[in-house]
């Protein structure tokens, strides 16, 4: 029976000792199947227990079939297994479970919100609230609230029910199951049936605080942590920061609006290095076309958006000019080829002229094309190709 298992008697137990029922190997992982056992599988978003069982550590839990299988690191050709739990992993896996309870029936009670769905994760617990729209301040009053029920350190009590017995009214979910049903009850605050590990109280969950929400489809997933993690968090948010004051060079409290300077700063640099390098392409497209109207030239390790760029202020700084570029970019050459507004050359024979010579894919239109593919033409015997193309 579910109720007999040990990790439900006692949460806090860490050794017990147990006869191996059987022992197999599935997909190269050697696993055992104990009478009992304190290794809780994984399940209800919560994460499996690791520890060790004979000494040969214990890398993952699952329930099949009624049965829980510990996979090992090696077999344990043995008839009695002694186990040890990892007590730390159990621990953090109680408090952020129990914190996931607390919070999402906080979230019932002052945003009307239910939770759809819960995983914890290594770094960060999150759930999933069934609704699009959520605030900062239904945020906050959510985490003001649990945080109460973590301090008031209320009772967390454990029940198993029959259906029958079960009040229906109080609970906050459907359960899944008929016939065991164990409940999580936090008295005159949450009724849920939970087949997790949970501590004795909520005190003990010791802290939780949320870092943030994101938008998923029509819910709202938020991030949250609890007990030690949230010391983890701002140990190395507090590194972060410092680290950042310091390239900055101002104090903690300045640091926001230090970063606003440099963003600003940043983006008028961006948008000034944008205009020199378009007047530097215009030069350069009128030093091409200056030397007639037919312009061939290679290039080597130039970005094929640059050469875009150039093809078509070579084509404007000249009507009648016919403009034909390759570049080599490691492994792929590239092409653009572009015509002014008098010439009569058709761009698409030369891109299909091109593309046959390099097996590669590209287009356009009959007055600007662009393409190229891995080939070991070089970029001025590309050009040659497509001058013939158009008799040049």
């Amino acid at each position: 029976m579910l109720k007999d298992r040990l990790y439900y008697k006692d949460p806090y137990r860490t050794t017990f000792k147990a006869n191996v029922v059987r022992e197999g190997i599935e997909d190269g992982r050697p696993y055992a199947v104990l009478e009992n056992t304190l290794f809780y599988p994984t399940g209800g978003g919560q994460p499996h227990d690791t520890g060790r069982l004979n000494g040969i550590r214990v890398m993952d839990v699952e329930e099949r079939d009624g049965e829980i299988l510990h996979y090992v690191e090696k077999p344990l050709n043995a008839l009695i297994a002694s186990g040890k739990i990892d007590w730390t992993r159990r621990h953090d896996h109680m408090q952020q479970h129990t914190g996931q309870h607390i919070l999402t029936a906080a979230f019932i009670e002052t945003a009307g919100c239910q939770t759809v769905s819960f995983h914890l994760g290594r770094e960060l617990v999150s759930i999933d609230l069934d609704t699009e729209h959520l605030i900062d301040e239904q945020l906050e009053a959510a985490e003001k609230r649990a945080n109460e029920i973590i301090r008031e350190n209320r009772k967390i009590e454990t029940r198993w029910v029959t259906e029958e017995e079960l009040d229906r009214g109080r609970l906050r979910k459907a359960v899944a199951v008929e016939e065991e049903i164990r409940l999580v009850i936090i008295p005159d605050y949450d009724y849920n049936g939970c087949g997790g590990t949970h501590p004795h109280s909520t005190g003990e969950v010791g802290q939780l605080k949320i870092i943030g929400m994101e938008r998923m489809k029509k819910k709202t997933r938020v991030h949250f942590v609890c007990g030690n993690r949230v010391l983890l968090q701002l140990r190395e948010k507090n590194r972060i920061l410092k680290e950042a004051v310091g390239l900055l060079s101002v104090p903690e409290e300045d640091a926001a609006e230090a970063i606003r300077r440099l963003l600003m700063t940043n983006r008028s640099l961006e948008k000034r290095l944008s205009e020199t390098e378009d007047r530097l392409l215009e030069a350069e497209a009128q030093s091409l076309v200056t030397a007639g109207r037919l312009v061939k030239a290679a290039y080597s390790d130039r970005p094929i958006a640059e050469l875009q760029k150039l093809g078509r202020a070579a084509a404007s700084a000249r009507e009648d000019a016919i403009v034909l570029l390759a570049v080599r970019n490691g492994a792929k050459l590239q092409f653009v080829a572009s015509r002014g507004s008098e010439a009569t050359a058709s761009m698409k024979q030369v891109a299909s002229a091109a593309l046959e010579a390099t097996g590669g894919k590209g287009g356009g239109s009959e007055a600007f094309v662009q393409g190229g593919g891995d080939t070991s033409l070089s970029a001025e015997e590309l050009l040659v190709i497509m001058a013939e193309s158009i008799g040049e």
